[in-house]
C-alpha cells in the first residue's frame, strides 16, 4: 500500500459525500483465504467526509473475483469491477497489473517487521444511500516505497510516479458491517444488504458530485 500525493483530484466522489484535501491512498491486494475464496485487488482511495466523519472513499477497485465484486458491492457500496489482475513475487518485490488499463503497482520489501494494529473506515455510497464502513487490519508491516504506473489520459494518470509506502505481511483485514450515520454517531441499523443500482460511482445525476 502507498500514500500518493496527488496533484488533482481523480474524480467525483458519490452524493452525500464531501472530498477532503490530502494524499490518495493505493492498496494492491492479494488474499490468500476469505469467505469467498483466493483473490486479487487494487483499490485507490480519496479523503472524504460523511457529515463530520472523515475517511476514505474507494472510488476504484478492481477485482479478479465475481463473488467479492457482488458481496463488495451490495454489502458496503464498494465500487467494485472485474478485471484482469497478474500477481508478482520476485525476491523483495511485489508487482500486481491491471491488464485492461496497464495499470501496476509495485513494491519492494525492505526493512525489519513491525507489528500493526490499525483501524480503517470507509465511506460510501450503498443503494440506500451513504454509509459508514468500519474495519481493522494487523500484520506484520514493513516501511517502503511505491511505484505506480498508469498510461497518459487514464483516470488515475495522475498517480504515477513513487510514493511511500508500507508493505503487511499475515495481514488480517476485517470488515464489518455497514452503518447509516444518524447526527454525529452511526447506527447498527443499516441491512446487511443494500439493491445495487446506487453505487458509489458509475450513476450520471445527483450519485456523485465533486
Amino acid at each position: 500500500m502507498g500514500v500518493a500525493r496527488c496533484p488533482e483530484r481523480l474524480g467525483p466522489v458519490p452524493w452525500g459525500l464531501r472530498p477532503l484535501p490530502g494524499p490518495v491512498l493505493v492498496v494492491a491486494l492479494c488474499f490468500s483465504e476469505s469467505p469467498v475464496g483466493p483473490y486479487l485487488e487494487l483499490a485507490v482511495g480519496e479523503p472524504a467526509r460523511l457529515g463530520a466523519r472523515p475517511g476514505w472513499c474507494i472510488t476504484t477497485m478492481v477485482v479478479d473475483s465475481a463473488e467479492s465484486r457482488v458481496g463488495g458491492r451490495l454489502n458496503w457500496g464498494f465500487p467494485k469491477e472485474l478485471g484482469t489482475l497478474i500477481w508478482d513475487c520476485d525476491g523483495a518485490e511485489r508487482q500486481l497489473r491491471w491488464v485492461e488499463r496497464d495499470i501496476v503497482v509495485r513494491g519492494r520489501v525492505s526493512g525489519l517487521p513491525l507489528p500493526v494494529l490499525a483501524p480503517v473506515r470507509t465511506l460510501q455510497r450503498r443503494g440506500d444511500g451513504p454509509v459508514v464502513v468500519p474495519g481493522g487490519l494487523r500484520g506484520r508491516l514493513r516501511l517502503t516505497r511505491i511505484e505506480v504506473e498508469a498510461p497518459p489520459g487514464d483516470m488515475l494518470a495522475p498517480l504515477a510516479g513513487r510514493h511511500p509506502g508500507a508493505h503487511v505481511a499475515g495481514m488480517r483485514f476485517l470488515v464489518r458491517p455497514a452503518r447509516h450515520p444518524i447526527g454525529l454517531a452511526s447506527t447498527l441499523r443499516a441491512p446487511l444488504r443494500a439493491p445495487e443500482p446506487a453505487l458509489s460511482l458509475g450513476s450520471p445525476g445527483r450519485l456523485a458530485q465533486r
